[in-house]
């Protein structure tokens, strides 16, 4: 299958054969021909198997063929979770689109309103958006949602993961009821499921690779160590096996900032990107990364998604991240697009209940590895893969023969006759009975208060 046999216009197909992309992947295959034909779409599929394309693309041949617009418009909303995801969206909306008549912006938080506010004014075809940016956007009047013919929500998962629930209900109730809804994620989770049921419309479900897995193409790697000597250990892996460009996770932003520090110390050029870094400082660290000027990358789950560095061959867990989930983001930055990468993880014996998490999402354990003078002097002990409970089904009864009905019958009213027996002789040593009337009349009637019994003579 070709680009061109998914039925792409002739801008486009120029656009992919600029950029060297001749075979489209599983999820184009499925996700452009339904986009195409207008239906709404639920998708999911590991990171770096194409979703932006497999939305962008089908999305900017349906707006280039459609009618312009006049005003504040916009014609296709594009949500993100991260600055850094809305930024490589945007790029890859202009990449596609650069010999079609449609314009396109991004708007983030982080960075000054008013460029963004002078870029939304006389409309855009397809707006690139961060929620809490958007709804601040929206409270100055700076941009009009009412006429979005598509709405993307792009990692829907990582949007409620961040607590976008509240803003993504605010946006959702500024569109118009009848569009076109794009749904794309790594992952599909319950709460999805549920955002779905009430934003989609009979889609197209689309998932072409099993849940909470890592691509083939990465060759996962736990190395067992001391807390206190992991930078040790991982400045000599990189030295020793000459790690040219290597992004590593960490938990927190002070752990980046020290990781970076001690690193630069031996001589290893790194930047540095985490949250109390300002946009700019962000973008640069990123430029120099992506450009070979610096060999190592040190990064908080903020850059989890939305980094899209080509052929990036190494991913290093310096902390296994707390949310299990996170790991697959994580080790999806490498082995893309069919390009082979590593995805390694440096673990402590604090760690193990980390590492059991992310061995039964995964459903493997991972081989384990130590290097010779990096021996931990508090063992790792092995993780177990935790499974689901399993609930006892009760048999089910076996039929019974009419003779043993008829015996079950006769025992059931045997017992009943047994009980009024009972309940009878229980009312005679009890509360008083109802006498039988007679034609004789007795001494001691009740008539003044006492029972027949008593006034008789013994």
């Amino acid at each position: 299958m070709t680009f061109l046999s998914l039925g792409l216009c002739e801008p486009l197909l120029r656009a992919l054969d600029a950029l060297g992309y001749a075979t489209p992947t599983p999820i184009q295959l499925q996700a452009i021909p339904a986009v195409l034909a207008g239906n709404d779409v639920m998708a999911a599929a590991q990171t770096g198997t194409g979703k932006t394309a497999g939305f962008t693309l089908p999305l900017l041949q349906r707006l280039a063929a459609g009618s312009k617009l006049k005003g504040n418009y916009v014609r296709a909303l594009i949500l993100t979770p991260t600055r850094e995801l809305a930024m490589q969206v945007a790029d890859s909306v202009a990449s596609y689109g650069q010999f079609l008549p449609l314009k396109s912006t991004v708007v983030y938080g982080g960075v000054k309103i008013n460029p963004q506010m002078m870029k939304l004014r006389g409309g855009v075809d397809i707006l690139i958006a961060t929620p809490g940016r958007l709804i601040d956007l929206q409270r100055q009047n700076a941009v009009q949602l009412n006429r979005v013919e598509t709405l993307v929500l792009d990692e829907a998962d990582r949007m409620l993961d961040l607590g976008f629930s509240d803003e993504i209900g605010k946006i959702l109730a500024l569109l118009p009821q009848k569009r076109q809804n794009l749904l794309f994620s790594a992952t599909f989770s319950d709460e999805i499921r549920s955002l779905t049921a009430g934003v989609l419309t009979r889609p197209v479900k689309i998932e072409v690779s099993p849940r909470n897995t890592a691509a083939n193409t990465v060759k996962q790697l736990v190395y067992e160590v001391d807390n206190s000597t992991k930078v040790a250990l991982l400045s000599n892996l990189i030295r020793s096996q000459d790690w040219q460009q290597v992004l590593i996770f960490t938990r927190t932003k002070k752990r980046a900032d020290a990781v970076a520090q001690k690193l630069a110390v031996d001589g290893i050029a790194t930047a540095v990107i985490h949250g109390d870094k300002s946009q700019r400082e962000r973008s640069r660290a990123l430029g120099c990364f992506k450009g070979n000027r610096v060999r190592v990358l040190v990064a908080t789950d903020v850059a989890a998604r939305g980094i899209d560095i080509n052929e990036l061959p190494y991913v290093v867990n310096f902390d296994l991240p707390k949310i299990a989930g996170d790991y697959i983001h994580r080790i999806g930055r490498t082995g893309r697009a069919g390009c082979a990468g590593q995805g390694i993880s440096l673990v402590c014996s604090a760690e193990v209940a980390l590492l059991s998490a992310v061995e039964s999402l995964i459903g493997q354990l991972l081989p384990r590895k130590v290097i010779a003078g990096f021996e931990p002097q508090q063992p790792v002990p092995a993780s177990v893969l935790r499974t689901l409970s399993v609930k006892k089904i009760k048999k089910p009864k076996k039929a019974k023969t009419p003779q043993q009905e008829l015996d079950n019958k006769l025992s059931q009213s045997q017992q009943r006759s047994s009980g009024k027996e009972l309940s009878t002789k229980s009312a005679g040593r009890g509360a008083p009975s109802k006498k039988r009337p007679t034609s004789k009349p007795s001494r001691g009637n009740g008539n003044d208060g006492s029972s027949g019994r008593s006034g008789r003579r013994r």
